[in-house]
């Protein structure tokens, strides 16, 4: 079963590094991986979509813990959440096809960001399986090139408000940081 963990952690050097090593060390297989900025200076959201039952989703979560760098970690899986993909998809469309396929986004709530001679740029944003609904039924007219971003989840209702992590300080400019340092030999 597919978990999707939220991760808030500092925004800083060699995080995601360090949360992608402890996964590889664990031997899960992340299906998914975002990271964004939050409202919140200096820390960032990870999201991640991991393959595992539930006994080791709750120790991928406790090993997240243990990580200097994460502030606040929450499996959402069993959560009312709102899920959401983004992709971008590039379909052959000539003039003969061109107006099929422009029927066929519209109907997935796609839209067309970009036309050239031969080919469209849809894009999408929905649940997995809208995004892979959509691209099932453009197969046929041939997928040039496909991007997806990743999944990123969000708690639904107010209460989400309250489990958001402690502010973390601004870091420092490096420049100041060092200027504050003695040094001796």
């Amino acid at each position: 079963m597919q978990h999707t963990i939220v991760a808030y952690v500092e925004d800083k050097p060699g995080v995601l590094n360090r949360v992608a090593s402890l996964f590889r060390r664990r031997a899960f297989n992340i299906e998914s991986l975002t990271v964004g900025h939050t409202d919140q200076p200096g820390v960032s959201r990870m999201t991640i979509v991991v393959d595992t039952d539930e006994f080791g989703a709750r120790r991928a979560e406790a090993n997240l813990y243990k990580l200097v760098n994460v502030l606040r970690v929450e499996d959402v899986t069993a959560q009312a959440s709102v899920v959401r993909d983004l992709a971008l998809i590039k379909i052959n469309a000539d003039g003969n096809t061109r107006t099929h396929v422009m029927q066929l986004a519209d109907v997935f709530r796609a839209r067309v960001v970009d036309v050239a001679n031969e080919t469209l740029i849809l894009e999408i944003t929905g649940t997995v399986d809208k995004i892979d609904s959509l691209v099932e039924v453009l197969r046929p007219f041939g997928i040039v090139e496909m991007v997806r971003t990743g999944i990123v989840a969000m708690r639904r209702g107010a209460d989400a408000a309250d489990n958001r992590p402690p502010r973390v300080a601004a870091a420092v400019p490096t420049d100041a940081a060092d200027a504050a340092v003695a040094y001796s030999v």
